[in-house]
């Protein structure tokens, strides 16, 4: 078994699994303004998402700690790379998860307020910066012959970058007003429907116009049929939405985010970062991997833990499953 090749395609996975499950409570969060009219509206939205948010994250740190552990060369270049970009996400983590403890802690208004602008801010940055170091990832970053990243922070926000990060925050939106959709009921729900329609318009053309650039600098030959599954997917989300077929809507959109993150690392692949001062700089599986006996005892730890994760995960969706309304809101006093 090509080990290297087994933990690359299982990172992509957890990534994957991230931006699905993670993208639309981002999207929620950054939404809570726009579908939010009121205090009441807000806590739908909040409590759509309250009993799972915290386990999306599980995604992310497991992805981390199978990079360090795969490719410790990888890790350490990349994150040395993006080390302010990455700065920026962990503190809008940190805010965002200390804002939706705290929000309900004080019975006023503008303690309620300046929480709520606190998740905004750290739901809206994260999902914007995302897509900004994916689309670095696969433009490459300049890089000396031992690996060290030379990049400026002006030169992480190219167009092609900012397009990504464009991208990841539009259809995090859409993703999450889907979600929504799905999870609420009454004026909080009618409204994601209207919004999740709308923004269709925004997202397509923005979805478009990367995977067609991903494709043309970088893409191999099956990304492309992945690429074209990403865009129809998202137009029937858009579609069964408006019909009111949210269940189908939602599961459309989250093949649409998995097909955009396979495109992603489709396009990555053999390579984990390029380097565009020369190619020969460039991290690969082969020369960013671990040990074999290290890959191999990760595999099995691997092979007992992650079923226990993505079972857990799966029960408690299975339990939150019924739908939010504003009949279950205690109205607060002020």
């Amino acid at each position: 078994m090509d080990l290297p090749v087994v933990w690359f395609i299982a990172i992509a996975v957890l990534w994957t699994g991230y931006l699905v499950l993670e993208g639309f409570d981002f999207g929620v969060g950054a939404l809570l303004p726009v579908l939010g009219r009121d205090d009441t509206d807000r806590r739908v939205m909040i409590n759509s998402i309250g009993p799972v948010w915290d386990g999306n994250e599980v995604w992310l740190i497991t992805a981390v700690g199978a990079t360090f552990a795969a490719f410790p060369a990888w890790y350490g270049s990349m994150l040395s790379g993006f080390y302010l970009p990455m700065l920026a996400i962990l503190l809008a983590l940190i805010v965002r998860g200390v804002a939706f403890e705290y929000r309900g802690k004080v019975d006023d208004v503008a303690w309620r307020h300046r929480w709520d602008l606190a998740i905004v801010v750290g739901s809206t940055v994260p999902a914007f910066l995302w897509g900004v170091f994916l689309a670095n990832l696969v433009r490459g970053l300049p890089m000396t012959a031992d690996h060290v990243v030379t990049a400026s922070v002006v030169e992480l926000f190219s167009p092609y970058a900012l397009l990504g990060g464009l991208l990841t925050l539009s259809l995090f939106l859409l993703h999450g007003a889907v979600f929504l959709s799905l999870k609420t009921d009454g004026p909080v729900r009618r409204r994601a429907s209207r919004f999740a329609a709308g923004a269709a318009l925004v997202v397509v053309p923005l979805l478009v116009g990367f995977l067609g650039w991903t494709q043309a600098r970088s893409g191999e030959t099956w990304t492309l049929p992945v690429a074209v599954l990403a865009v129809l997917a998202l137009v029937a989300g858009a579609a069964l939405v408006a019909r009111g077929r949210e269940g189908w809507a939602f599961t459309a959109t989250a093949v649409t985010v998995a097909a955009f993150a396979a495109a992603i690392f489709g396009s990555l692949f053999p390579e984990v970062l390029p380097s565009t001062t020369d190619p020969a700089f460039s991290l690969d599986i082969r020369n960013a991997a671990s040990a074999p006996y290290t890959l191999a005892v990760m595999s099995w730890i691997a092979v007992v833990a992650l079923p226990v994760v993505i079972g857990y995960q799966t029960w408690s969706y299975w339990v939150f499953r019924k739908r939010v309304t504003r009949a279950h809101i205690t109205p607060s006093v002020h």
